[in-house]
């Protein structure tokens, strides 16, 4: 299927590193039709001929492993229209590209969240095609009444299948796996839930720092940037019950039934059960590979008054039978000594057990790369009476085309899946709000950790970094120590 791809913000920083190489591995496969058509928008002084030449820079950059005719097609087929993208005869004459009612026509609004409403009131006043899908990125919203707003003047505009609200975790291939592995696999899904289960961590650690982006990420912060969106989608995918179908409507139900049985956080929750820090100076990395990180707070475009966090953890528990007492430890963080990123379940102790010592499972799914692990106890290659633990682990496949291809993909076919129902977008809000005014007034101060280390040594209680042991009488309910 071809289509009329309308980039808003087409000289950003998104659409450079992730908007035109998703394209160019469609175009390579041949996955998005002969007719597609590349409209950029922007108020960068450029024509065609200019942002041809731009467009081929950027995916010299952040596509060589693409075929380079490919490349060339995707360029050749790219056009510009220069204006404000709040003006209604700019996004008009975007859309005069569009010469094909067979096709959809894609918005896709790589902008800051600042200028989503003024695209909206925008858009009232163009005769739009009937087959046009708006492509809103995050952050949705800066809070929930924000989100609510949003989702409000979009609903004047626009039907709800027309909507994405996207999210590119929900479309790496170990993330989108939690539905096959749970779903598909009997010797799993008996074990999913409070019974077998003691905690579940997921966890997002970035051994990059904030600098190239600080004058974002200072309006944001992580459990905006990364928590809200992100590390909560897969928590849903994580804790829904059965869907009914793979149906788009069937599957949001699920997602956001999760989300409104997350407990809300009490301020004495928030003290207890979250951390917020902000990097320092320091190395990250060894050797060959060191590199020294100035602090937080001297980046370009930072204001040290503002207390945004580069790190943070948070433990929620829902209301829900299935996992009543699991705690779902939330962890991500920037400049931190190695990349983390993955899914760690950890599994309960054996009620009656002749080993008394032994580890109790773990099922590990790392997110990049994608990688899936199960612990297991085996007899001692020495005593045969002794345990030792293996590591039975899956290495998967490079994902092809990459999340945001895949994204870029669903939008075209006109598959909600991999995006987010409005309900969805504001039960996050909901979650966080009291944690972010709970930190403006001091609650869980924020602290420092070197740039290379793994994260704040202070911490609201004691470390974890193993499974309960089967003399807990609870699971483990501690924000921290999930390195």
């Amino acid at each position: 299927m071809s289509a009329t791809i309308i980039v808003l913000g087409a000289t950003g920083d998104l659409t450079a590193r992730y908007l035109l190489p998703a394209m160019a591995q469609l175009v390579e496969r041949d996955l998005l039709g002969e007719e597609l058509v590349l409209v950029g928008v922007a108020n960068d002084d450029l024509d065609d001929d200019s942002f041809r030449a731009r467009v081929q820079d950027k995916l010299a950059a952040h596509a060589a492993a693409v075929d380079a005719g490919a490349r060339a097609d995707l360029v050749a087929r790219a056009h510009y229209v220069r204006g404000d993208v709040t003006q209604a005869s700019t996004l008009s004459a975007a859309l005069e590209h569009h010469t094909s009612t067979d096709h959809p026509v894609v918005l896709y609004l790589a902008l800051p969240h600042v200028l989503f409403l003024g695209v909206i009131d925008a858009l009232r006043q163009v005769d739009l095609p009937a087959d046009l899908r708006v492509v809103v990125e995050k952050p949705f919203g800066q809070d929930l009444q924000g989100a609510r707003t949003l989702n409000a003047e979009l609903a004047t505009v626009l039907r709800e299948d027309q909507i994405f609200r996207v999210d590119h975790f929900l479309a790496k291939q170990t993330v989108l796996n939690l539905i096959g592995l749970r779903f598909a696999n009997r010797v799993l899904e008996p074990l999913w839930d409070r019974h077998d289960v003691a905690a579940v961590d997921i966890v997002f650690d970035e051994s990059v720092d904030a600098q190239a982006r600080a004058a974002y990420y200072d309006r944001s912060g992580a459990l905006r940037d990364m928590v809200q969106n992100h590390l909560l989608q897969i928590l849903t995918l994580i804790a829904m019950e059965p869907p009914a179908s793979l149906d788009p409507t069937d599957l949001s139900e699920r997602k956001v039934e999760v989300l409104r049985a997350v407990q809300t956080l009490s301020r004495e929750d928030v003290e207890r059960n979250t951390v917020r820090a902000r990097y320092t100076a320091g190395t990250v990395g060894a050797g060959e590979k060191a590199r020294e990180v100035g602090a937080y707070v001297d980046a370009p475009g930072v204001d040290p008054a503002r207390e945004i966090e580069t790190y943070t953890e948070v433990t929620l528990h829902l209301d829900a039978r299935r996992w009543e007492g699991v705690p779902f430890r939330l962890r991500t963080g920037k400049a931190l000594a190695r990349d983390r990123r993955e899914v760690v379940f950890y599994f309960r102790p054996l009620e009656h057990s002749i080993f008394p010592d032994a580890t109790p499972n773990q099922l590990r799914l790392a997110l990049d790369p994608d990688r899936i692990s199960l612990n297991l106890n085996i007899n001692g290659l020495g005593d045969p009476f002794d345990l030792e633990t293996v590591d039975m682990g899956l290495e998967l496949p490079r994902q092809a085309p990459t999340p945001y291809g895949q994204l870029l993909l669903a939008i075209v076919e006109g598959d909600t899946r991999l995006s987010a129902r409005a309900e969805e977008a504001e039960e996050a809000w909901r979650i966080v709000e009291p944690i972010l005014a709970a930190w403006a007034d001091g609650v869980s101060p924020l602290v420092d950790y070197p740039a290379g280390s793994d994260g704040p040594a202070a911490s609201p209680s004691e470390a974890v970094d193993s499974p309960p042991t089967a003399s807990d009488a609870a699971p483990v309910t501690t924000a921290s120590g999930l390195g």
